[in-house]
């Protein structure tokens, strides 16, 4: 079991009469990334500060490996706990190399500027060292300068790391990159990670525990899946998508069908069939009479094996065993049998014989993902 990083217990924190954070209890495991989660003005940021004693609480105890905060000098805990904002903060008159060995320059003096690690973590964070230590921060994209960020972040090696929305400001795909990169660090570094964002995308893809918080107070923490199966309450449904979370539970296989598949009368013969594959880009052929009786599905394997025989039709070939499906069938009990389905698609045919649809794996990735691709429209992103 990992000891905990930092603990809270019975923090509150008020400016004159606003409470904004009301007797908040959370414990943060070491060698994790944790995301603090919520609307604007829930306490998330205040939480976070507090552990460096950027914000003093107004009462409780936060405690960093063991220790009261209180108890340390201000100045030596935060050059312990490295820092990364979303407005960067690298400073316009110093070098790339300058801005990552600032806090060892602090302490240590010229000793602080060491290029072999500076060089060390440019590379870690993606750039080129040779290319990028010399420069200025105007010269860099955003994307890149909180690259350097996060390099002088870990070039004092604090065991923990504050991320306040590190990432916000950025374009949706150097965001993801540096997400990505966020991820595959920590695999290495295995620091403690405090990463504050509104964004409950970017919590679900990083944490490895998320921390929702409303009101100044802790609503759940746990798993980004333990979330995901158990929220907590209307609000922690609300807040992350219910849609995104359990309706898709709820659905029936006529509500992810396709409508209009490739389909064929079984007295076509296998060049036409052919014909119909390439044209409509398909594998298969659905097998079923103008009315729209089914009667079986045929791929290319059947079709060439014997499409020598010129007198042959679709009936002679097609496999009428494989297995369908009924549309009120709950999605739930249809996906283990379209992954293991031998055409990577199952027909849908009622309890009468008629085909009136197809599920395919990629109309289950299509209807899995719409939730998320529907909230990134609203949001503009």
């Amino acid at each position: 079991m990992n000891r905990n990083a930092v603990e809270f217990q019975n923090v509150s924190k008020s400016y004159g009469d606003k409470v904004v954070i009301d007797n908040l209890s959370l414990s943060i495991p070491e060698g994790n990334i944790v995301v603090l989660v919520g609307p604007s003005g829930c306490g998330k940021t205040t939480t976070m500060k507090m552990i460096n004693r950027l914000i003093e609480s107004s009462s409780g105890e936060v405690r960093v490996f063991g220790q009261d905060v209180r108890k340390q000098d201000r100045a030596e805990l935060r050059r312990q706990i490295g820092y990364v904002i979303q407005q960067i903060g690298l400073f316009p008159h110093m070098t790339i190399a300058e801005n990552i060995s600032l806090v060892p320059r602090l302490t240590q003096g010229r000793q602080g500027h060491d290029l072999t690690k500076i060089d060390q973590l440019l590379e870690l964070v993606g750039l080129d060292a040779a290319s990028y230590r010399d420069r200025f921060p105007a010269e860099l994209s955003g994307g890149q300068q909180q690259r350097v960020g996060v390099a002088r972040a870990l070039m004092a090696n604090p065991p923990i790391i504050l991320m306040d929305e590190p990432f916000s400001a950025l374009d949706p795909i150097t965001r993801e990159q540096l997400q990505d990169e966020l991820i595959r660090l920590n695999e290495e570094l295995h620091k403690t990670i405090v990463f504050v964002t509104h964004d409950m995308d970017e919590a679900l893809k990083i944490a490895d525990q998320i921390i929702i918080m409303q009101g100044g107070q802790v609503i759940q923490q746990g798993t980004p899946d333990q979330i995901l199966r158990h929220p907590a309450d209307d609000f922690v449904r609300g807040f992350i998508g219910e849609k995104r979370l359990a309706s898709n539970l709820s659905l029936t296989v006529a509500d992810v069908m396709l409508l209009q598949p490739v389909k064929l009368s079984r007295f076509k013969g296998l060049a036409e069939a052919v014909q119909t594959m390439q044209r409509k880009r398909v594998t298969a052929v659905l097998v079923a009479d103008q009315d729209g009786r089914y009667h079986g599905i045929a791929d290319t394997n059947d079709i060439y094996k014997r499409y020598l025989e010129e007198s042959l039709t679709l009936e002679d070939v097609m496999r009428s065993d494989a297995p369908t499906l009924r549309p009120e069938i709950a999605l739930s009990e249809a996906i283990p049998l379209v992954q293991d389905a031998p055409f990577g698609h199952v027909p849908v045919v009622t309890d009468g014989g008629k085909l009136v649809g197809l599920v395919t794996r990629a109309s289950l990735v299509d209807v899995l993902a719409k939730p998320y691709l529907e909230e990134v429209v609203a949001s503009g992103e």
